[in-house]
């Protein structure tokens, strides 16, 4: 997969979602969890940070982001707005794809040493996530995996938000609709998605796979639902028509997410390097 293919998104991305009042909701959740598992003073590692939207509020908590991307646009717009927040001493933008890690084409994940350009080092992090899918763009994890395990200091918390495969409201929206392919889509090996001018597959690994693929060299804490009863971000015109409705639901889906786990159209998953 070519990640420049997200240069594309770059410029509408906070309208089309994180300004919206679906990913305002889905964003307070994470952000929850965020807070709870990384505090002032700590340096967190981002993977595939988009705009920038969570290194900013992470680093208005007093915490150093080095965030990452494989779209340079997307880097750069992460620039921008740490600086209009008056962050950007806390928010370092590096351009730096998933696949790049797993793939072992960067330095450091080949010689294990490190890399001045990026200013990755060996345990320099306290720990690292990853938002709104970004993880869903590769299918081998095993090899993120391992190199997380060389960035995050022992004890350090990962955080990985990612679409996982049991997901109602898609489900059962298309089946209603007719549109049988699409209803089953995050059953199969990978699905297409458009991105920009390209087309790129898709994987939605279930939460145990995630935590069979890490379990080497994180222990697992928790996992819990994120939007199980909130529609997908392409529905977001239904949390506009009914906005009280699925702000009570999604009040309620906070306070039982570790019971439905890895349900809904995203899971989080909460690890913790051994």
């Amino acid at each position: 997969m070519n990640p420049s293919a997200f240069d594309a998104f770059a410029p509408t991305y906070d309208a089309d979602f994180t300004h919206t009042r679906l990913g305002q909701l889905l964003r307070q959740r994470v952000w929850r969890v965020l807070g709870q598992q990384f505090h002032a003073g700590q340096h967190v590692l981002e993977l595939a940070c988009g705009t920038g939207e969570d290194a900013v509020w992470l680093a208005q908590q007093g915490i150093h982001v080095t965030a990452t991307d494989g779209s340079a646009e997307m880097v750069r717009a992460t620039a921008v707005k740490a600086k209009q927040a008056g962050v950007s001493d806390r928010v370092t933008a590096v351009t730096l794809s998933l696949q790049e890690i797993v793939e072992n084409r960067n330095p450091y994940a080949v010689n294990r040493k490190p890399i001045t350009d990026h200013g990755l080092r060996i345990a320099d992090y306290d720990g690292a996530f990853s938002n709104f899918g970004g993880l869903n763009t590769i299918n081998e994890w095993r090899p993120l995996a391992e190199g997380l395990a060389r960035l995050v200091k022992p004890g350090g918390k990962v955080v990985l938000v990612v679409m996982g495969p049991w997901c109602p409201w898609e489900f059962g929206w298309h089946l209603l609709h007719g549109e049988w392919g699409t209803a089953v889509r995050r059953f199969r090996a990978s699905a297409p998605a458009a991105i920009g001018n390209d087309t790129i597959p898709i994987w939605y690994p279930p939460a145990r796979r995630l935590r069979r693929e890490f379990a080497p060299w994180f222990h697992h804490l928790h996992t819990e639902s994120l939007g199980l009863w909130l529609p997908p971000s392409y529905l977001g015109h239904l949390v506009d028509r009914w906005p009280c409705l699925f702000t009570r639901l999604n009040q309620w889906e906070r306070h039982t997410a570790r019971l439905t786990g890895g349900w809904g159209d995203h899971y989080i998953l909460v690890l913790q390097k051994m």
